[in-house]
């Protein structure tokens, strides 16, 4: 017997939707994002104690122990995930997520009286499906399981575009008849799509992908909020959906490309193919005393952090390094690209972790206009951000990206391990400028190296 009545639950269901909407707010800023986390927290929690008040639930004994198992992996994973793995760690809760509302679907066929709930079901199968196996690619190439560049054979596009086919025909199948076995079908072929769209994938596109697949879940658990007759999952679904699509479009756009582009792009060779291949050209290197000169004399800093810099998790030594330079009278800054990392506010949270002021923190639009006036711009980690090439070189992969200007600084240096390009597989013209100095090393080291020597200048 439930113990709410429905305005109760209703009423509940209202609270935890307005959460959703307060907690996407605050995730909108890194002062506040800690806040919309918890916020969003507090919305899951009174939704789910409301399912449970408000049902007539069956099995609850095994429904705990799934909820309990659940927790038993997520808690320690999440605990214990490197800021550096978070990007893989959004495309497994994305891919969960995709995954369970399309097997929730699939249980709920037989009890399907008419069409429209049938094809509520068959959509939640295919998005679900399609965002599930997608999710395990990308996780795969960002960790290394899968090589992260592109993926393609001869066929590709024609076996992708058959396999889609053959799932929309299953589907109306589905609707019309409603066959358990053609959902079935619709669910094992919304995985092969899934596999398929996300392996001609490579390089720096992948976290744009897991934003494009994180708006697909959304868009299941709406449907599966259709399905089950749950509004607030209707609510959340879209929720996420809308802001993921957003996100997609907002990164594509950072990186001066089509979201069309980055998903079939591989097929004419427009994609970001990871190339690891060392150049073997003379560059001007440098020891950590002759960069601590550069920075303890200047008068002005720009720091510009990247995705080697959260590697080496020299955050902490980079903030150590801003507060010894300020100490000296020196204006310090970071310059922020919006796709600097592996994902959307990589290098806000991360330096946030090592406690540096929010109001340090600049973005490309505000930052680019001050290089100019920049005695030293020091680039801990980051390649294709500042390349170039974006705007120079036609046929280039991240042709048209908007990049932060750190050539027009009088001094440019980079902390690199080596010669490797970047995501983008190619060289950075800037590396070779004679203005450029290079201090070869993990970006940790080399960052404590020249934080002890401006100490001794």
């Amino acid at each position: 017997m439930p113990l709410f009545p429905p305005v109760v639950s209703s009423l509940l269901y209202l609270v935890a939707a307005v959460c959703f909407i307060l907690a996407l707010r605050g995730l909108s800023s890194p002062k506040t994002a800690r806040r919309g986390n918890l916020i969003g927290a507090l919305g899951a929690l009174i939704a789910v104690v409301t399912v449970f008040l408000a049902s007539r639930l069956e099995n609850i004994p095994w429904i705990l122990a799934a909820i309990a198992v659940g927790t038993a992996i997520a808690w320690p994973i999440a605990r214990r995930v490197q800021m550096t793995q978070m990007p893989q760690l959004v495309a497994m809760l994305n891919g969960v997520g995709g995954g369970a509302a399309a097997l929730i679907a699939l249980l709920e066929l037989p009890h399907a009286a008419d069409w429209w709930t049938r094809l509520a079901i068959v959509l939640t199968l295919l998005i679900g499906a399609i965002s599930f196996a997608g999710s395990v690619i990308t996780f795969s190439k960002l960790q290394g399981i899968l090589s992260a560049k592109a993926i393609v054979f001869p066929g590709l596009a024609l076996l992708m575009v058959g396999v889609l086919v053959v799932a929309v025909a299953a589907g109306a199948w589905v609707v019309t008849s409603g066959p358990f076995f053609a959902a079935v079908a619709v669910l094992v072929l919304g995985l092969a799509v899934g596999v398929l769209l996300v392996l001609p994938v490579g390089g720096a596109d992948v976290p744009i992908v897991i934003s494009l697949l994180n708006a697909f879940t959304g868009l299941a658990v709406a449907a599966s909020g259709f399905v089950l007759g749950n509004v607030l999952l209707i609510i959340a679904g879209t929720l996420v959906g809308a802001s993921g699509t957003i996100l997609t479009r907002a990164m594509a756009q950072a990186m001066g490309r089509s979201v069309s582009g980055i998903l079939f792009g591989a097929f004419k060779g427009g994609s970001t193919a990871g190339s690891t291949e060392a150049s073997d050209r003379p560059v001007r290197s440098s020891s950590a005393e002759d960069v601590a000169v550069l920075l303890g004399y200047a008068q002005k800093v720009i720091i510009v952090p990247g995705y080697g810099l959260a590697v080496a998790q020299g955050q902490h030594t980079v903030a150590e390094l801003q507060q010894a330079l300020e100490a000296r009278g020196i204006e310090v800054e970071y310059a922020i690209h919006p796709v600097a990392g592996r994902m959307p506010g990589h290098m806000n949270v991360l330096l946030a972790e090592a406690n540096v002021p929010y109001e340090s923190l600049k973005e490309m639009s505000e930052v680019n206009g001050e290089f100019k006036q920049t005695d030293v711009a020091l680039v801990v980690g980051a390649n294709d951000v500042v390349n170039p090439a974006a705007k120079t070189t036609p046929g280039s992969p991240i042709y048209g990206m908007p990049i932060l200007e750190v050539g027009d600084a009088k001094q440019v240096v980079f902390l690199k391990r080596s010669m490797r390009p970047g995501f983008a597989g190619i060289e950075n013209e800037l590396l070779y400028e004679p203005q450029t100095t290079l201090l070869f090393g993990d970006a940790k080291d080399s960052l404590a190296k020249v934080l002890a020597a401006v100490k001794a200048l």
